[in-house]
């Protein structure tokens, strides 16, 4: 499977309200997430779906949208848009998926730094929510 066809699922994923059925579906069981807000990698399936869980619903929504994407090989990089609380969000997901079309490691960066501190803001509230 071609990272073409892994970044349709991704598309449909993100279409989906969040469906955590078709994100565990996506992932490798090894999967590592760079967060734009978080220093250290998170390592491992269940990490990685708490935070793109917690990212779609902190991001998704009328407000976002992809505007650019290269995909060469295994990896695709993504170009987005969103806003927040009148804070223009401008970001890149940078995806490695393995040869079986499953997300390998997932690279979220953001400008400016006010869209990187409201993503903060917002995601260490989320986060929490999610944790319980």
């Amino acid at each position: 499977m071609s990272a073409r066809a892994g970044v349709g699922r991704w598309h449909d994923y993100m279409n989906s309200n969040a469906d955590a059925a078709l994100l565990a579906d996506m992932l490798a069981d090894d999967a590592v997430f760079h967060s734009p807000v978080v220093h250290s990698p998170q390592a491992g399936k269940p990490k990685v779906m708490l935070y793109l869980l917690s990212a779609a619903k902190v991001l998704g929504g009328d407000g976002f949208r992809y505007v650019r994407e290269v995909i060469e090989g295994n990896d695709a990089l993504l170009e987005f848009e969103a806003e927040i609380d009148g804070v223009h969000i401008n970001g890149i997901d940078l995806i490695r998926f393995d040869d079986d079309g499953k997300i390998k490691d997932f690279k979220v960066m953001v400008r400016p730094v006010k869209a990187v501190n409201k993503l903060w803001e917002m995601m260490a509230a989320q986060l929490q929510a999610a944790q319980g």
